[in-house]
């Protein structure tokens, strides 16, 4: 910088720091930084805003997973055990009573729920175990009410045994007035069955061997005995002057073939008792019952995911017979919850002040037994309309709870197929887990046979509206438990007789 004069450097230096040179490019960044939080601001509502309805949605979830399967430790530990075994090699028997602690050691709290399945839409299909090994489809028939159908839920084997117990048990014509000595007999089939398959009945463990405990479980059941008093007396008389205590076929041949009626049995046929039929019997599924029964009712329990307590409590399974021409009207298997009324099942807890007893029952399971030739569709005249209304029904002067007359104009309409079952829950959920109104839609009946016979069974589920009322009835059938011991108190349980309920 030689050679410059000093007052020019000074004058140079005083305009470079009176310029202010960044005035301007501050201003716009500033003006920037205004334009960018503008920006920013609602950028941060969105993203808020979608934060916000992503956490309703997971309370939402949670709350309707809370309220539909309820409490894991009450499904898991009771209601989804396995399905019994078909049969069962050892000497003793498949069904071991429940000890008087484990029945005391059972909890009936409030936090108790009803789990329901989800129909999703008509047509979906979504796997069920009934076990270890068995997985099943089901398919969603109606939403309206509540609707699955799962074929194969029976075997083949299966359905023949049930209608054959039934056919044991007795079934009377409803409709059939006793014959005078001079009129024809009735003109249905006689029941037949080889002594094979007497003793295949009897022998709950299918081991080959009849024991005396096996005989004695039909002579203590009210529901299951489906031979007749002198049979059975026949039979333990026989097994009685057994050196072992047990009888074999051949042994059981012998047996069975002395009888006071020698016209009757003589071939090893039962005949006399069965000249008339009802269309309905009950078969008993509890401990000493036959090994198909039994695993039937355990298969339920896995199916429907409720407590075993609460199925075991329930009604016996019904079996039905519809001949050529029969039907049943579009009906409700359960009842609206009243106070002026009492379920029928509960008012052993000394529930007596109400002065009519109804039917509570939380869902049907309905088996088909054998395929039909013609007709005896199960219908739901009004599944998935989208009102329900009692006057509704009556369509140009016609009664659609008339099957009889108007099958045809059902909804919906399932053909019966051998070992198919239909699952549908006749009362809405309450909103806690529990049972609520009856559901209307639920209206069901089954259409004329054209041709052929038809079987089917039903198993109900019996739940009381009133929590308190079905924990205080558990409670008191646990006590009754306690009470009693030995092997005889074991094949003989509660009877069920007097809660049946013809429809």
């Amino acid at each position: 910088m030689e050679g410059v004069p000093e007052d020019l450097i000074e004058q140079e230096e005083s305009d470079s720091s009176m310029k202010p040179p960044y005035k301007i490019p501050f201003r716009s960044t500033r003006l920037q930084i205004q334009r960018s939080n503008v920006c920013s601001r609602a950028y941060f509502v969105v993203v808020m805003v979608f934060f916000h309805v992503y956490i309703l949605n997971v309370i939402a979830l949670l709350l309707y997973v809370h309220y539909n399967n309820g409490p894991g430790d009450l499904v898991s530990g009771d209601g989804g055990s396995s399905s019994a075994p078909a049969s069962d090699t050892g000497g003793n028997l498949p069904h071991p009573a429940p000890s008087s602690r484990e029945l005391h050691e059972e909890e009936y709290s409030q936090t108790f729920s009803l789990p329901r399945f989800e129909g999703i839409r008509v047509g979906h299909v979504q796997q069920v175990s009934l076990g270890s090994d068995r997985t099943h489809a089901m398919k969603t028939l109606s939403l309206k009410p509540l609707l699955f159908e799962i074929p194969g839920f029976l075997s083949e084997e299966e359905c023949r045994v049930v209608v054959q117990l039934a056919q044991l048990k007795g079934l009377l014509d409803n409709q059939a007035t006793a014959s005078s000595p001079g009129q024809e007999e009735s003109n249905q089939p006689l029941l037949s069955l080889s002594t094979e398959e007497i003793f295949s009945l009897l022998d709950l463990n299918q081991d080959g061997l009849l024991q005396k405990q096996e005989i004695v479980s039909h002579s203590r059941s009210r529901d299951g005995t489906w031979l007749s008093p002198d049979n059975l007396r026949q039979i333990l008389t026989g097994l009685e002057t057994c050196p072992t205590g047990m009888l074999t076929l051949a042994e059981f041949r012998q047996v069975y073939g002395v009888s006071p009626h020698p016209e009757q049995q003589k071939k090893g046929k039962l005949h006399g008792q069965f000249k008339q039929r009802s269309k309905h019997t009950w078969l008993y599924q509890g401990p000493g019952s036959h090994h198909v029964l039994y695993t039937l009712r355990n298969r339920v329990a896995s199916l429907t995911h409720l407590p075993s307590r609460l199925v075991e409590l329930s009604e016996p399974l019904q079996v039905i017979r519809f001949e050529q021409g029969d039907f049943s009207d579009a009906h409700h298997d359960s009842s609206r919850p009243h106070s002026e009324t009492t379920c029928a099942h509960t008012r052993l807890a000394g529930n007596t002040s109400s002065l009519t007893e109804v039917s509570c029952r939380y869902l049907t399971v309905l088996f088909y037994l054998n395929m039909v030739e013609e007709g005896g569709e199960t219908t739901f005249p009004v599944a998935d309309n989208r009102t329900y209304e009692e006057q509704a029904l009556v369509q140009d002067g016609v009664d659609l709870t008339d099957t009889q007359e108007t099958c045809s104009r059902g909804n919906l309409r399932m053909k019966p197929t051998a070992g198919t079952a239909l699952l549908w829950y006749n009362h809405l959920s309450d909103g806690r887990g529990w049972m609520g109104e009856l559901d209307e839609y639920s209206l069901h009946g089954e259409c004329p046979v054209g041709r052929g016979v038809k079987w089917l069974a039903n198993s109900w589920i019996n739940v009381d509206p009133d929590h308190l009322q079905q924990e205080r009835y558990q409670r008191l059938v646990a006590e009754k438990h306690q009470a009693t011991s030995g092997m005889e108190d074991h094949y003989n349980p509660l009877s069920h007789s007097d809660l049946h309920q013809d429809l």
